[in-house]
């Protein structure tokens, strides 16, 4: 049976980036690289063959909305995740915390778990960390998460430090009742804004042992040097050997700067989110396509993309498509997105073997203007 595995293959020497190589029982993959979100076992308007054209590594989904429908009975039956969605890449699931903590109006925190109330049907419900567990083996991804809690921003010290001490006896029953050998177990760090509490996360995390980390509870509400701070004070006392994860951030200056403090992998929902609304990342920074200036415009989208919709369409078109609410033209902004993280993701990597990370890094934040505190990032 192929191992999980994970090595570093070159390091930066003026940061802590670093390009490494991921081994799954779905194949080896890249990093630092980006995953696209498959909420409800589909990336929204993307097909598994579109994702292998814009050379996607891992793609995501969530197990708590896949808990909720079709459920983990349906998709074991099927033969698991791979089978069920028709893929045949590395797939990682999340706990289904963050949703538990983000979509319940009602929820009533034990040491048990965590009761709440179904977003679709009202129901009551209960999360444990072995329930998550449970549901993540059925689900049969290559990388499952940890049950952790993920407050909101910002919270006192007090509340920060148990919530930590929660978790981390959390992290020790979901790995107890983890089942599966062919499938990695990656813990979460947490610990706010407070950087000793991200330090005793982080060092106490990895003393019960998984096979990588993820930083959570960042992209919360906090401003970006906030965040900034939240992930080098993770990433500082993780161990080099295995695989870092930044949970649920996708815009370009933090990959960058996540990359630039070690991190190996990122997710997000911002790429597709966008692009449903017309807008589109670019080299020359965010372009909303509905804007009266491209009704004329017949060149691509981003002259520099070698996307599917750039080869292939017309800023024009784009625009007729969004402004008629055409899922074509969200199908191909997402596309596009999706692609342009990918990309330089792969870019990262390039300028991290040819030791120009830095330069690299800030050549980007000098393009797109991103040096302001509060720039969004594309």
């Amino acid at each position: 049976m192929i191992e999980f595995n994970f090595k570093v293959l070159k390091k930066d020497e003026s940061t802590q980036a670093r390009v490494g190589e991921l081994k799954t029982w779905h194949g080896t993959v890249k990093t630092p690289m980006f995953m696209p979100v498959g909420t409800l076992a589909t990336v929204k308007f993307i097909s598994p063959e579109e994702l292998t054209q814009m050379k996607a590594g891992i793609i995501l989904s969530n197990t708590y909305h896949l808990w909720l429908r079709p459920g983990e009975a349906v998709i074991k039956a099927a033969g698991g995740l791979h089978r069920f969605m028709n893929v045949d890449r590395p797939i990682l699931t999340d706990s289904g915390g963050f949703q538990v903590f983000s979509l319940s109006d009602f929820r009533k925190i034990t040491e048990s778990g965590v009761e709440f109330r179904n977003h679709l049907s009202g129901d009551l419900m209960f999360l444990t960390p072995e329930k998550s567990i449970q549901i993540q083996n059925d689900l049969g991804a290559d990388i499952i998460m940890s049950f952790d809690e993920c407050p909101a921003y910002p919270v006192t010290y007090e509340y920060m430090k148990d919530s930590v001490e929660r978790t981390l006896r959390w992290a020790k029953r979901g790995k107890a009742a983890h089942q599966r050998d062919d499938q990695a177990l990656f813990g979460i760090v947490q610990g706010g804004e407070y950087p000793d509490l991200r330090e005793y996360s982080a060092k106490q995390t990895v003393a019960i042992g998984f096979d990588g980390y993820a930083i959570g509870g960042t992209s919360v509400g906090e401003t970006k040097p906030v965040m900034y701070e939240m992930i080098k004070n993770s990433t500082m006392y993780l161990p080099h050997d295995k695989p870092r994860y930044l949970m649920g951030v996708g815009s370009v200056d933090a990959i960058l700067t996540g990359i630039e403090y070690g991190v190996d992998m990122f997710d997000c929902v911002l790429p597709t989110r966008i692009a449903r609304h017309g807008a589109a990342m670019t080299a020359k920074g965010r372009v909303n396509i509905k804007n009266k200036q491209y009704e004329m415009d017949f060149g691509p989208l981003d002259d520099q993309c070698d996307c599917y919709t750039c080869q292939n369409y017309t800023r024009a078109y784009l625009r007729h498509l969004i402004r008629s609410n055409e899922g074509l033209g969200m199908r191909l902004l997402s596309i596009h997105n999706l692609r342009y993280l990918i990309h330089l993701t792969e870019q990262a990597r390039v300028a991290i073997e040819n030791g120009r990370f830095k330069h690299f890094k800030e050549t980007i934040f000098d393009e797109l203007n991103l040096h302001d505190e509060h720039a969004k990032g594309f």
